[in-house]
């Protein structure tokens, strides 16, 4: 299973962070580091994580939960 970190950038929906995660890549031709990000919808649990804008998460891959939901945090990791 896979497991990303990122920043939460979003809290809007219920039981649902949208987390942005940031990874670097060296060009093939240029070698210069390339940044990309992507966003995923997460599930968390409201009771047990309390979680605020831009606090850094660990996720991991779960099971389909919705439509857009493939992911689950499992720990905050800080701010």
């Amino acid at each position: 299973m896979k497991k990303l970190q990122g920043k939460v950038t979003s809290l809007k929906t219920v039981n649902t962070a949208i987390v942005s995660v940031e990874r670097k890549w060296a060009h093939p031709l240029y070698q210069k580091l390339v940044r990309r990000s992507k966003k995923y919808a997460c599930d968390f649990d409201v009771k047990s994580i309390e979680l605020v804008l831009n606090d850094v998460v660990e996720i991991q891959e779960t099971r389909p939960l919705s439509k857009t939901k493939r992911f689950k945090v499992v720990k905050k990791i800080g701010k």
